[in-house]
């Protein structure tokens, strides 16, 4: 029979209207007993003026793809945040999500000499101060679903996380979660239509739901005028090119504690292949590269809500302006804190199961700094 704190997360209804989302009434309370888990980076703006974003990326999506592994296909909610992510799993779960988090952090510090931390609170503890924690499921395809958190109990818990709170220390020496099917091998996407331009916007206290699902009806109508809804990924795909650029980043990945540079000379060999393969067009047993390429784009995962709103669009200035506007009168009322950051281009990270399979997930993020340098620029 299954669990039943992991039958609460399935029994949700599958959104397929991302501006349905705006309202509060489409989120349900994550059952107390369970627990959440979040992860970032430290000092991620520093990372990114070393240029290392796409290491940054890739560390944030290594917590969601380390998790998934762990739960051995069990569904529960996630969120990617850039250069961190966060997620909600059963008490059943717990231990498990606290091992991966230790070996996150031994990790990212061992393979990229990155500083990551991790805590862990029961949603119980995030009530208790106050704050909720809700979830809905947005479905861009047939294939995947991305969660949807709303509440101010992710962002509370993430607060806490920083002051040093709830804190999971780091594995023992030579930990490694488990990374399978994390990868980066796509070129980045130029954008089409003016910009790519990351957002963060999240709710003041003096903000209620009312006041902030208004506001990001607005923003979403607005983005909604943009080509396919300012969607950064073509239809028919990313562009792929060899050698990848963030080669050396998925020999770090995928090398499993054995050599960095045989890794990489296995990758160059792989991608190749991958690369003639797509640039044919021909099937290959199940395979079919061109319907893959579709789905990568119908799976991006370029908008989300996170305690906000998130996005990373293929945006036009004049749109821009308006949505500028929006925000700025917001924040004049006192009811919320937004950044944004404009880049040439966007970028994926990726985690395949099956490459023949349709529930490949490709987290969205602008290539030169996106969601971190967004947030920095709010708190600024």
């Amino acid at each position: 029979m299954k669990d039943a704190q992991v039958a609460f997360y399935d029994s949700l209804p599958l959104l397929r209207d991302f501006t349905r989302l705006a309202d509060p009434q489409r989120f349900s309370a994550i059952p107390n007993d369970w627990v959440v888990g979040v992860a970032d980076i430290v000092d991620s703006t520093g990372q990114i003026a070393q240029g290392r974003y796409k290491t940054v990326n890739t560390v944030g999506a290594a917590v969601i793809s380390a998790m998934i592994n762990a739960m051995s296909g069990r569904e529960f909610p996630y969120v990617f945040g850039g250069d961190g992510a966060g997620f909600a799993v059963p008490a059943s779960a717990a231990e498990a999500a606290r091992e991966v988090l230790a070996a996150m952090r031994r990790w990212a510090q061992e393979e990229f000499s990155i500083p990551l931390r991790a805590a862990l609170v029961t949603v119980a503890e995030i009530r208790k101060a106050g704050k909720d924690l809700r979830v809905a499921r947005f479905a861009p395809s047939d294939g995947v679903d991305y969660a949807m958190f709303s509440g101010g109990g992710l962002a509370w818990a993430e607060t806490q996380m920083k002051a040093g709170h709830f804190m999971v220390p780091e594995a023992d020496p030579g930990a490694r979660p488990d990374l399978t099917g994390l990868s980066c091998r796509w070129s980045n996407v130029r954008a089409q239509h003016g910009q790519i331009v990351s957002l963060v916007v999240e709710p003041t206290p003096h903000a209620t739901e009312a006041d902030f699902a208004d506001l990001a009806q607005s923003v979403l109508s607005a983005a909604e005028g943009l080509e396919r809804a300012g969607h950064p990924v073509p239809e028919n795909g990313p562009p792929i090119g060899w050698p990848p650029p963030g080669l050396s980043i998925d020999a770090h990945v995928s090398r499993a504690g054995g050599s960095l540079v045989g890794q990489t000379l296995k990758l160059l060999v792989q991608n190749l292949l991958i690369a003639l393969l797509f640039r044919s067009g021909k099937r290959l047993g199940n395979f079919e590269p061109d319907h893959y390429k579709r789905m990568v784009s119908r799976n991006a995962d370029y908008r989300k809500f996170d305690d906000g709103l998130k996005m990373t669009l293929d945006c036009d200035p004049a749109t821009l302006a308006q949505i500028q506007m929006m925000l700025e009168q917001a924040r004049g009322r006192g009811k919320v804190r937004y950044g944004l950051h404009a880049q040439d281009e966007a970028m994926m990270t990726c985690f395949v199961p099956s490459a023949t399979r349709d529930d490949h997930v490709h987290f969205v993020d602008g290539a030169s700094g996106g969601y971190a340098q967004a947030a920095a620029a709010m708190q600024s």
